[in-house]
């Protein structure tokens, strides 16, 4: 088996950050279930695990070419915050004030037809509610936080005395949290059938299941960002510090 094979999900997405791209077209799970090796995640998802080594190695190419993707494991996580905030965390909300109404919308005029709408609208609610101030706590508490101590360690003075003592204390809570959104976006894509409109969609609701298609992937980076990069950073540094 090959060192790539072997691998967790979680560290091929780290060491290549275009590769998120590749497992989030094969359905790969690399934010909340990062821990399985790139073996184990083909073989559940019934991939070939060279083909699937061929696509990140075709990613990572491009990735190089491009001179795009910013590394975030060496960025200062002032950035790191930054680009969560202003690109992703704007990116969700804009879609919530979206897709509520567009969900309405297609739920009054096919919810008769099609009862699996109904889970769906239940689920991204409850997701709505959940992400609206999970982000409010991340952008108030937890990632001003964060910001300050890298300050308090690049000017080598003592860091500023937290509310919640260890800084693991909330990134717990927000990773449990992202958990609960995972479980909704799984509940989602079951309910939709993969977000295959039927025959008899009309614009409304093919734009729906596409846009819930691409707020699932939007959610998927958002999360990775902060697990698997912003917070073991961010641990790391309060210990060394």
């Amino acid at each position: 088996m090959s060192m790539t094979a072997e691998k967790t999900v979680r560290e091929l997405a780290l060491e290549n950050p275009a590769a998120t791209r590749v497992f989030e077209k094969l359905g790969i799970d690399y934010c909340c279930g990062g821990n399985k090796s790139l073996d184990e995640a083909c073989r559940s998802a019934n991939l070939s695990i060279d083909e699937v080594i061929d696509s990140l190695e075709m990613a990572d190419h491009s990735a190089r070419a491009a001179l795009t993707v910013r590394d975030w494991q060496t960025e200062p996580l002032a950035d790191l915050v930054s680009h969560i905030t202003n690109t992703h965390h704007k990116y969700t909300r804009a879609e919530m004030a979206r897709l509520v109404p567009l969900l309405d919308k297609v739920c009054s005029v096919h919810g008769k037809n099609h009862v699996e709408l109904q889970r769906v609208r239940e689920s991204f609610q409850g997701l709505v509610q959940e992400l609206t101030t999970h982000m409010m706590k991340e952008e108030r508490v937890l990632f001003p936080f964060i910001v300050r101590m890298e300050e308090a360690v690049i000017q080598k003075e003592p860091a500023l005395p937290s509310p919640f003592g260890s800084v693991q204390n909330p990134v717990s809570m927000m990773e449990h949290e992202h958990d609960s959104a995972g479980n909704a976006l799984r509940a989602m894509r079951e309910a939709s059938c993969s977000y295959t409109p039927p025959g008899d969609a009309c614009i409304s609701y093919q734009t729906l299941y596409k846009a819930l298609a691409d707020f699932e992937a939007d959610l998927h980076q958002h999360i990775h960002l902060e697990n698997n990069i912003l917070f073991p950073r961010a641990i790391a540094m309060e210990k060394a510090h």
